[in-house]
């Protein structure tokens, strides 16, 4: 029986502007092992939609186009099999990159990496000017929804939401396959989707733009364009000062206006004994008279003007 020489696959790249370039396989041969069915995951991540389209939305269905434009039916399939069965084990989203782990036949899972470009403090400013000009905008996406106006705003600023083709990405898996995208970057892919469907700012934030600082920036930008619509505050009256104490010293103590007038007010003449008219009828008598009858002479005498001395 002849020996069969050692297959090598010849050096694959990524698609899109960074090429990352693949090892050839030495272990070619164990693709072949049980079928090629891949090894069962307990506690994956798969997808929700257990048959027909995944996408349920226009952005993730337009997110998908790129994949259907660049993969062949039957790896399409084998994809959404591998994300309704959960062979993914991990999957990272950060801006510009979607990394993950999907297990296939072999024992170790493969190492699966997208690519896209993201856009810069400029690029995000000229869109973030666009989006605050209509609150609708950012109304639709907080209701869990993406207005399909937003892709032409991106357009008419010569930027794309969504990647046009396969160019605009970079796709790289560490199965021996020739092609690329192959089913476990299609898998991914469709988790994505699936992902871009409950939140519809994930699309955002793949190109660079957080959900929390996107927001934070649109209510900056519309309180300012606020208070420029409501022009210049009116300046507010100044508070009077106080001279100096050391200027008003002269008069500090003196009757200010009026109060020489009231001093020229006559007093209301009171009887001396008007307090004892106040008092409460006393539970004891002094022979047979009250207290307050035998004190009003004494009032009386208190108050009686005193002759000067000789």
């Amino acid at each position: 029986m002849a020996r069969r020489s050692p297959r090598t696959h010849p050096p694959t790249t990524a698609v899109g502007r960074c090429p990352v370039a693949r090892e050839p396989d030495p272990f070619w041969w164990r693709d072949g092992e049980a079928g090629g069915k891949p090894r069962k995951v307990t506690g994956g991540i798969q997808i929700h939609a257990t048959r027909g389209a995944v996408a349920r939305t226009w952005w993730s269905a337009r997110f998908l186009e790129v994949l259907e434009q660049v993969v062949a039916g039957g790896r399409m399939a084998r994809g959404r099999n591998y994300a309704r069965a959960g062979q993914t084990l991990e999957l990272r989203v950060d801006p510009g990159s979607v990394t993950a782990s999907v297990q296939g036949s072999r024992e170790r899972p493969y190492r699966v990496r997208v690519g896209v470009a993201t856009y810069g403090k400029p690029e995000w400013t000229r869109v973030e000017e666009a989006l605050a000009a209509d609150a609708w905008y950012a109304a639709t996406l907080l209701a869990g929804s993406m207005p399909p106006e937003i892709e032409g705003l991106f357009a008419s600023l010569g930027l794309a939401l969504f990647p046009a083709d396969a160019r605009d990405l970079v796709m790289d898996c560490s199965c021996p396959d020739h092609a690329v995208p192959c089913k476990h970057l299609a898998a991914v892919f469709y988790l994505l989707a699936e992902r871009f469907d409950a939140d519809p700012f994930e699309v955002l934030a793949l190109r660079g733009r957080d959900r929390e600082t996107l927001l934070a920036n649109l209510r900056t930008r519309r309180a300012a364009a606020a208070e420029e619509q409501q022009g210049p505050r009116p300046a507010e009256p100044a508070e009077p000062t106080a001279a100096p104490l050391a200027d008003v010293l002269d008069a500090f103590f003196t009757a200010g206006p009026g109060l020489d007038d009231a001093r020229r007010v006559a007093p209301v003449p009171t009887a001396p004994d008007a307090l004892l008219d106040q008092m409460p009828p006393f539970a004891i008598t002094v022979r047979g008279a009250q207290v307050v009858d035998l004190l009003r002479p004494v009032y009386e005498v208190l108050a009686a003007p005193t002759d000067p001395q000789p």
